[in-house]
């Protein structure tokens, strides 16, 4: 199914036929929507790393059928820069108006924040907190009286912790403007269950791969968080033919010296002795027609 346009540029995403959330999580995102009736309303998403927090809000969009703006916000460095920025244009410097206004003032727009708290200045989020208030305005030289329109669902999402580079503390004044919805990744059961219906592997595959995940989760001397998004990446290619141990080298996002601990503890003893062995072959198209 294609994603469905909307009026404007925004675009009401697909929903995600194997996206699984916790009875409680939909419950919440029910009574999210009835507020949203009435008037505005801001949720924070918070969980570790790859854990789906991205995906729940673009299925929330997609199952109540609103359009979904997302904005990076890491890369704000001073307040006013989602509104729109000064260009030149034929000779003149003109304002040229960004999307996160028109989101704004799109009734029902889903908005989704994302890693909120990770700007490159703590200040660039300054202009949020009117938009975030009771208030629901803001004002801009350029743009005049901005209004948060009805139905509008600020998401906002985070990775909390001293193991993301970058992030701030939240401000306790902005994080109190939000209902919180705490995440963590998928049991294994549900997990497992997702490997196979989004990757199409067998049962002993997905089987053998949540036994590793959970091995590495386990290792507190590897500290090492695999998220659900990298469980699928491993899926995916043992789905097209890619042994697990190869599979997860690709798929794990770590030097050379904590993949071979990693290969090491998951006792792949033999898919780790041939990394010294490494066979080299042409890479060409005549090569390629000959498999």
């Amino acid at each position: 199914m294609k994603e469905k346009p909307t009026t404007s540029d925004l675009i009401i995403p697909r929903e995600d036929p194997y996206y699984y959330s916790s009875k409680e999580t939909i419950s919440v995102l029910d009574k999210i929507y009835s507020i949203s009736q009435r008037h505005p309303v801001n949720v924070l998403v918070a969980g570790r790393q790859g854990c789906g927090k991205s995906s729940l809000v673009k299925q929330y969009a997609a199952v109540y059928d609103k359009p979904l703006a997302t904005f990076q916000v890491g890369i704000l460095s001073e307040p006013g820069q989602l509104f729109g920025e000064y260009a030149l244009e034929g000779g003149e410097t003109k304002y040229k108006q960004f999307l996160f206004p028109q989101a704004l003032q799109t009734p029902g727009c889903v908005i989704h924040l994302e890693e909120i708290n990770r700007p490159e200045n703590p200040k660039a989020l300054n202009m949020l907190f009117s938009l975030l208030s009771d208030d629901r305005q803001v004002w801009m030289d350029e743009l005049g009286t901005l209004n948060v329109a009805d139905g509008v669902v600020f998401f906002a999402t985070l990775n909390e912790g001293e193991d993301f580079i970058g992030t701030e503390l939240l401000d306790p004044a902005l994080r109190d403007r939000f209902y919180i919805l705490l995440m963590d990744y998928l049991p294994n059961e549900v997990e497992r269950e997702v490997l196979i219906k989004k990757t199409g592997i067998s049962d002993e595959d997905a089987d053998q791969i949540i036994e590793s995940i959970n091995t590495l989760r386990g290792n507190s001397e590897l500290s090492m968080e695999v998220s659900t998004r990298t469980a699928l990446m491993i899926g995916e290619m043992m789905a097209v033919g890619a042994s697990l141990r190869e599979a997860i080298v690709t798929s794990l996002q770590t030097d050379n010296e904590t993949l071979e601990s990693i290969l090491l503890s998951l006792h792949i003893e033999k898919g780790y002795k041939e990394m010294g062995k490494s066979e080299y072959l042409l890479l060409t198209k005549e090569m390629l027609l000959k498999k």
